[in-house]
Formats: structure tokens, sequence, C-alpha cells
């Protein structure tokens, strides 16, 4: 298609161009690196520009259903640009996800996942699996492998099967389990929660274990902090149950105790 450029005759005298019209008519073009492997050159671009990110999060089955946390904070390498990220994105009344990797993937695809699971809701007249909503994520992020996206997350829910968890990431990857942590704090949370993890727990009980998984993440690793969200997903749906300042919790863990005073220097009087 020619563009018409009638309407810029009179500023052809301020650029001095003889060749304007086809400077503007012709396509855009940029010169191809002249590397024969194509692929390993836009691996290793990708890798130059990737930002160093940081997080922690973790859910697990236990006997009353599913048990979510992760930390709030945001961070570019040593740059913590906030304190208050949402982690933990509801995708449906009975499902969650989890947000590790970059925020802006994380968020985008799980919304988007939150839109088919409600159109598989509307068309089938009933919810779909959380083995299907990890399944249907992890096609849609296959589709996508090699494009520089950043997602590695958990998809917690409760279905007609009873409680569920997949770990999802942006390679296509998709495991079941009982408990996962992922994140650069995920190596600390493992230890607390492998440590005090059964099954029969109350719903106290694993909370409270979750959420001193995450404190102790933060403690540990500078790029995780803010406030350790827990949720618990039962067959009533999800429940946020605590969001705690990980700096509060560090003196509930460790309270400050009095030192005392082996021997007290007095000032001696004059004689």
């Amino acid at each position: 298609m020619k563009l018409d450029m009638g309407g810029l005759d009179s500023v052809f005298p301020l650029f001095g161009a003889s060749n304007f019209h086809e400077e503007l008519s012709t396509a855009p073009s940029f010169e191809l690196p002249n590397r024969i492997d194509f692929d390993d050159f836009q691996k290793e671009a990708i890798q130059m520009v990737k930002p160093a990110k940081g997080t922690t999060t973790l859910a697990f089955i236990f006997k009353e259903g599913v048990m979510v946390a992760a930390d709030s904070r945001a961070s570019m390498g040593g740059y913590i640009s906030s304190q208050s990220v949402k982690k933990i994105i509801e995708i449906n009344p009975y499902m969650l996800g989890t947000m590790a990797g970059g925020a802006a993937d994380c968020q985008f695809w799980h919304r988007n996942l939150g839109i088919k699971c409600r159109l598989h809701e509307l068309a089938n007249k009933r919810r779909i699996s959380v083995t299907g909503a990890s399944k249907l994520l992890a096609n849609i992020l296959y589709s996508y492998r090699g494009m520089g996206l950043s997602v590695g997350t958990m998809i917690a829910g409760w279905d007609e099967t009873g409680p569920g968890l997949y770990y999802v990431d942006s390679e296509g990857g998709r495991l079941k389990g009982t408990r996962f942590s992922v994140g650069s704090g995920s190596p600390y949370a493992y230890g607390v929660l492998d440590s005090g993890y059964r099954y029969d727990m109350s719903i106290e009980e694993a909370a409270e274990l979750a959420r001193r998984s995450i404190y102790h993440a933060t403690f540990r690793d500078g790029a995780s902090g803010g406030v350790a969200s827990v949720y618990y997903v039962g067959p009533d749906g999800w429940k946020k149950l605590s969001g705690d300042d990980v700096g509060e919790l560090h003196y509930k863990y460790y309270p400050v105790v009095p030192s005392t005073v082996e021997q007290e220097m007095v000032e001696a009087t004059g004689a």
C-alpha cells in the first residue's frame, strides 16, 4: 500500500532529502546477527538481559486440604522495588496460583488461566479440575518456550477428587506432588518444611508451619521479605488465614532475652 505524502510536501525543505517518499514508504528492516546457530544466539541474548530475581513460595497437601504461603518482596538484583507484592493469585474461588519469576509473566498468565477456567465452567456446567487447569497452563507455556518467559508457579486447589497440587514452569514442565517450594529462598523453606511436615496436621499447625518456613527463608535470603501471607484451600474454597510482617515474626520466634549483668562497675566514693 502506497502512503499518501501530499500533506508533507511543505516539510521537505526542512529535511533537505529528495528521497523522503521512498524512506517512509519502505518497510523497516534490521540486520540479523551473523551467526550460524540462531537458536543458541537467542538463548545467550535472553540470559544476558535476564534480571536477577528472588522470591519464596511454598504449598503442601495435608489431611484438611492445601496450605499455600508466600512472601511479598519484589527485587531485581540488589534493588528492592516493592515490599507489598501479592504473590498468591486467586484463579477461581477453589484454586490458587503462586508467583515466582517475572511478575508480569506470572500475573498475565494466571489471569489468562482464570479466564479459560471460567469459560470451561460455563461450557461444561462444572468447575475445571486442578489437574486440567495445570495441564492447560503447562500447554500454553510450552508453546512459548525459549521466548524469554520466566514463570515458576504452583497450582493448588480443591476439586471433585479432593486437594490437588502441581508445579508448572515456563519451559512447559509439570509435576504433581504433595509439597513444593519455589524461588531463591526455597532451599531454606524446604529445610523447615521437610523437618516439620506431617500429613495429619490440623489447619492451625499447618498454617504455623507454612508461616515459619516463609519467615526463615526471608531471614536467610536477601531477595525475600515483606509480609508472609498464608492461604488455606479446603472443600469450601480458599481462605486467607494471615499476613504477618516478617520483621515482627522475627521477635516472635526469637524473643529478646534480657541479659544478666555478671558484675556491675560502680564509681568509687572518695575517702
